[in-house]
Formats: structure tokens, sequence, C-alpha cells
């Protein structure tokens, strides 16, 4: 669950902030998969929630999607949620993730014949940080090959994926998370962090970096896109994981990197112009975002 507070005046710390407060059902890979659906793709979830209301909603919210459902449901426990805090303009002030159950049972799940089973009947894996390391480890043998793509989620748990940066076919990050998982200083150049992740076995990724231009790299070189300006500012959460759903998708289908990167960017923009976590990606709206998006650049 998804549960996000935004001020409505200047935020002021240690003193009760006037705002409201949404709750939606949300997540890396699954609002990362929702995107990807709505460009074209059929998917399925494994996840695990609890036997609580908030797990109702999640299941509902899944079969709405058009998502297979292959999570497990533990009754006696809370089904996990991310909480933040924005400010008026929709940037994170403070944020906490409750997410004790991914790490009690994930790393029993991947033991299960029902995820060797959905790995093997599946074009490409999508994974996100939150899995502990010991079940992304379980994991990796399973793909046989297939593309997987990954969702760094935050500084502290992206290390995690350190031991399989050789695996993955594609990383999604910010700057802090890149420069956490590469050991370098938060304002390290990006040329410097992406020889680091190179080093370390990581093919290819992308950093976006707010304002900043986008940087993504893969084995034929490294691009830069400068990202458009949004027509308005709902909230930026879930622009990361639009990014990563639709430009997954793209290279799925074959875009060269830097085009597929471009049809990320525009996912994004629309996920910052909307507050829900998840955008309207119908094929106006996004031919018109993507319009907005500059041809990459090369960086030297």
């Amino acid at each position: 669950m998804d549960r996000r507070g935004q001020v409505s005046g200047e935020f002021v710390p240690g003193a009760s902030n006037p705002g409201t407060m949404r709750e939606e059902v949300g997540g890396g890979a699954f609002n990362a998969l929702r995107n990807a659906i709505q460009r074209g793709a059929t998917g399925s979830l494994m996840s695990m929630r609890g036997g609580d209301a908030a797990g109702d909603s999640v299941a509902r919210t899944i079969a709405a999607s058009g998502i297979s459902d292959l999570s497990a449901v533990f009754l006696d426990r809370a089904t996990p949620s991310y909480t933040a805090l924005l400010d008026r303009h929709g940037d994170v002030v403070a944020a906490l993730a409750d997410m004790a159950l991914y790490e009690l049972a994930f790393p029993k799940q991947m033991r299960r014949s029902k995820v060797r089973e959905a790995v093997k009947a599946a074009d490409a894996l999508l994974l996100d940080a939150n899995l502990p390391a010991t079940a992304l480890q379980r994991l990796m043998p399973m793909k046989s090959g297939k593309p997987v793509f990954a969702i760094a989620i935050s500084p502290a748990k992206v290390i995690r994926m350190t031991d399989i940066l050789p695996c993955l076919t594609c990383l999604f990050m910010n700057p802090r998370e890149a420069a956490a998982l590469s050991g370098a200083e938060p304002d390290t150049d990006p040329a410097e962090i992406i020889g680091r992740l190179r080093t370390m076995g990581l093919a290819s990724g992308v950093i976006t970096r707010g304002e900043a231009a986008v940087v993504g790299f893969d084995p034929s070189g490294t691009v830069t896109i400068n990202p458009p300006v949004p027509r308005k500012i709902a909230d930026v959460t879930g622009a990361g994981d639009a990014l990563a759903g639709v430009m997954m998708i793209a290279m799925l289908n074959g875009a060269w990197f830097g085009a597929a990167l471009r049809e990320g960017m525009a996912a994004a923009m629309l996920a910052i112009e909307t507050a829900a976590s998840v955008p309207d990606l119908s094929a106006d709206a996004f031919a018109e975002a993507l319009a907005l998006v500059p041809q990459p650049t090369e960086m030297r």
C-alpha cells in the first residue's frame, strides 16, 4: 500500500502541517508492470500480502489491472506499506517503508515450484530491491537467459543487487542509489559512477536526476536526454516506475536503447502530471508526451 501525505503550505519540521492524505495500491515492480500493461504487455505478479483490509485492496487492484495474481497471503501478517510525506511541490520530505513480510517470507517463496513454473513461462522478469538479497540470489539461476529488469528502490536496498549485477538487463536508479551501489560519493560525476558500475558487471542502466539530464548506458555507449518540463506537477511518486515499465517494454519490442529511454521519459512526465501512482498512457496522451521528449545525445 502506498500512502502519501502532502502538505498544503511550507513544510515545518517538528510541527503539525496541514495537508491531505491519500492511499492506493503501489510498489515499484507493480507500478512499473501496470505501465507496461498499458503499452501492450501481459504479466503476472508474484508478491505477498497480509490477510487484512489492505491486502484485500491489493487483490482487487491486481485483478482490475488485468494482471495474473501469483501472490501468497499470510493471514496473520500486515500487508507491506510505504508511507511518504511530500512538500507542496510533490517532492518527498520523508518516507517510511514497512516491508517486514518481504524479509520474512520471500527467500522461502523462491524455493516453491510455483516460482520456477512462473519464471519458465515468462518472456522477461521485472523485480525490485524490496526483495531480500537471498531471494534475489535464489531467483537468478531460474532465469535461463531471460532478460531481467530491476528497480533500485532506495540507496539502502539497491546494494542487495551487488552480486546479481551481471545478470541484469537494465537497472533503474536515481543518483543516490547509483552512488550507493558503486561505492561513490553522492556528488560524483555520473561518468565515473557508470565506469564503476560497468566494472562491477552491470551492462546497462538508467540514472534519473530530477530536472537534470537522464543518463542511460548500455554496451554501445552512454546517452543523455534532458527531461521535458511537466505541464503541471501533481506528484513525483511513480515517475521512475513509469519510466522503467515503459522502457522495458520498448526494449523487449526491439527498440534501440536511446529510443526506449525516450519512451520511458514520456511516461515519467505523464506520471508527474497526475496524482495517481500510474498515469493514463492512452495512445493520444502518450504520443503527445513523447513529442516533448528531446532526442538522446551521446555522452563522451
